[in-house]
């Protein structure tokens, strides 16, 4: 692959996970979420969307765009689950005045065939509950 056909498809990619967050954070409020924060940069990674629940509980939301729903969900690695929880607790440490009921780690899967997917809870870091 030559490095102009690189970038090009490393463009296209992140514009459709752009529009795949937006279609996320739109699930999100219709579902009355408030979103405290989209594309949360840490000096240990980012976070795709933050935000809080209905019940008060704190999510960090990773969102992903695949061929399929099945894809989409495996494209989260344990590297990558470790990483978005030391963003989190990060971000929390930031955040002295948010009142929490807990923190939970969430997932939005987009695909082209399938409505969007919320998976709460997808996933607990190891070390933490």
């Amino acid at each position: 692959m030559t490095s102009e056909r690189f970038l090009q498809a490393k463009r296209a990619a992140e514009r459709r996970g752009r529009r795949g967050e937006l279609l996320a954070i739109l699930l999100l409020v219709a579902k009355g979420y408030r979103v405290l924060g989209r594309r949360v940069r840490t000096h240990a990674g980012e976070i795709d969307i933050v935000a809080r629940s209905p019940g008060g509980i704190i999510c960090f939301i990773e969102v992903k765009v695949r061929n399929s729903l099945r894809e989409a969900q495996e494209a989260v690695l344990p590297k990558q689950v470790e990483r978005i929880a030391r963003a989190a607790e990060i971000f929390m440490a930031q955040q002295p005045r948010l009142v929490t009921k807990g923190v939970r780690y969430d997932m939005i899967v987009i695909s082209n065939r399938n409505w969007p997917q919320h998976l709460r809870d997808a996933w607990r870091p190891r070390g933490r509950t």
